[in-house]
């Protein structure tokens, strides 16, 4: 498990800003527990515990931008 420093990447950020709102839409329209809060612990919950403590293990550029302001 990582702590401290997450290190950017700038390809998955461009590929996160990039994904469309009609890709989240269709895929909503398909799957009614896409985007629904708590489904990830229903799907995969080793995956979705793991997710937890990364979160709070960890901290990006954007956190350190957080702090200044």
């Amino acid at each position: 498990m990582k702590v401290g420093f997450r290190k950017p990447s700038i390809k998955k950020s461009i590929k996160a800003r990039t994904t469309g709102k009609v890709k989240r839409k269709i895929k909503s329209s398909i799957d009614p527990t896409y985007g629904k809060k708590g489904m990830g612990w229903v799907k995969n919950p080793k995956k979705a515990a793991y997710n937890k403590v990364y979160k709070k293990t960890t901290f990006g550029l954007s956190d350190l931008f957080k702090l200044f302001k």
